[in-house]
């Protein structure tokens, strides 16, 4: 029996989604240049053929995943409240979003710091340069409701905190303490103790806490 229109929509959109889902882990793990086109679509369970299909190439596939990075932070819900209910939702929706998305994060840092792929995150980051800006804005106006002398840069330093953790996190997987440093980053802010755990599978921080990049090491590893 042939497939309907809906039922072929949605073989599409798992294919496509395999297919990124696949180059996300491979790019995280090899790099961009040690992932080639075959490897991705073997890990993915489909045709080479649907990488040209649905992206037209390998620098559009590495730009959907970066798409994909760029959606999860701007996906974030906004918190509601005062000032520093909403400074703390930032800071626990950015940590909690690290967390789930530690593949992507990996990815993307690695096109970051590659000249070959720098350009292509660059263009991603201008596509999505308006919203880019308008979290920026939402951002900046918390710190001036806090009363902030500068709220642009205590903007591109709470930013610039948050990657530096998402990248120790990244590097140094189960042995960095993530729960610890978010609840550092409320102390920092001056924002109240957290009520609860981030919903995370993270393991208890050790009495004596070393970071190790073997903590980051999968078992195939």
């Amino acid at each position: 029996m042939a497939r309907s229109d809906d039922q072929n929509r949605t073989a599409r959109e798992r294919s496509r989604e395999a297919i990124l889902d696949a180059a996300t882990a491979l790019f995280a793990e090899h790099g961009v240049s040690g992932a080639s086109i075959a490897a991705i679509t073997q890990r993915a369970g489909v045709a080479q053929g649907l990488v040209s299909y649905h992206f037209g190439g390998k620098d559009h596939l590495v730009s959907a995943v970066v798409d994909r990075w760029f959606e999860t932070l701007f996906g974030i819900p906004e918190a509601e409240g005062s000032a520093d209910e909403r400074l703390a939702g930032i800071i626990d929706g950015a940590l909690l979003a690290t967390g789930y998305a530690l593949p992507v994060q990996r990815a993307v840092f690695s096109l970051q710091q590659q000249p070959k792929t720098h350009r292509l995150f660059a263009e991603s980051e201008e596509r999505h340069g308006e919203q880019a800006r308008i979290a920026e804005d939402r951002v900046r106006a918390v710190f001036a409701a806090r009363g902030a002398a500068d709220p642009a840069l205590e903007e591109i330093m709470l930013r610039s905190t948050l990657e530096g953790i998402f990248m120790k996190f990244a590097v140094y997987g189960g042995t960095f303490p993530l729960e610890d440093a978010r609840r550092w980053m409320h102390r920092l802010y001056g924002l109240p103790e957290p009520e609860n755990d981030l919903p995370l599978p993270l393991a208890p921080r050790a009495a004596d806490v070393r970071l190790r990049a073997m903590g980051a090491l999968r078992p195939e590893e």
